[in-house]
């Protein structure tokens, strides 16, 4: 019965690192749907936009496979301390991970349908600010892979600077859309820079949730 327990526990740790490895594989999907995003808005090139819908089904299988094994190994397992608290946060911030694939996605189609007009005005100012997205998301992908709390808390202080470029930006271009012409690409770019936005804070949340796993604390 003994040799049984360490059997069932050995096994649970290998289910448990396969979980972390497959959230891992989905967070490297993830980035490079941002990464993709960014060249189609910034470089106007249409095969990346495209490749981020079919990436974007790598992540929607993945998400729904974690989440199931996340949900049996609590079931089955009897997980305790540390572990339960990387289960209970991994469905959470796969949940973050797959939000955060959307709104590249939705970036992505904002792409193409800026395509037709000439380059907008501030597009300098978006690809700083998602610049700053595709950081954040960076930096909370290494604080999960490293379970790194401090870095992971590090990251709410760069979100108020995307907070603060969502701000200014939304003022600049609340103000072009009362001018004569079309508006469309004005409107357009409001839903991008709000895509950033939600972008950076749900990889913000990732981040938290790497605290909670490691302290134990909110």
């Amino acid at each position: 019965m003994l040799h049984y327990k360490g059997h069932a526990r050995t096994q649970f740790e290998r289910q448990l690192q396969r979980l972390e490895q497959d959230t891992l594989r989905m967070g490297a999907l993830v980035e490079s749907s941002c990464q993709l995003a960014h060249v189609a808005l910034f470089e106007r090139d249409m095969e990346a936009a495209a490749a981020i819908a079919h990436q974007d089904k790598q992540i929607d299988v993945f998400y729904r496979q974690i989440e199931m094994d996340c949900v049996n190994l609590i079931a089955m397992q009897s997980p305790v301390a540390l572990n339960l608290r990387l289960l209970s946060a991994q469905m959470q911030l796969i949940r973050d991970l797959e939000r955060i694939g959307d709104y590249a996605k939705d970036l992505g189609d904002i792409a193409r349908k800026l395509f037709p007009y000439p380059m907008p005005q501030y597009m300098g100012e978006l690809q700083i600010m998602s610049e700053r997205c595709r950081a954040i998301v960076s930096m909370s992908l290494g604080a999960l892979a490293n379970l790194d709390a401090e870095m992971g808390l590090q990251i709410k202080q760069k979100d108020d600077v995307v907070d603060a470029d969502y701000r200014r930006l939304y003022a600049l271009l609340a103000k072009q859309n009362s001018g004569v012409g079309s508006v469309e690409p004005a409107m357009l770019m409001v839903l991008a820079i709000h895509h950033m936005e939600r972008i950076a804070d749900h990889a913000t949340n990732i981040g938290q949730r790497v605290g909670f796993i490691v302290t134990g604390t909110r």
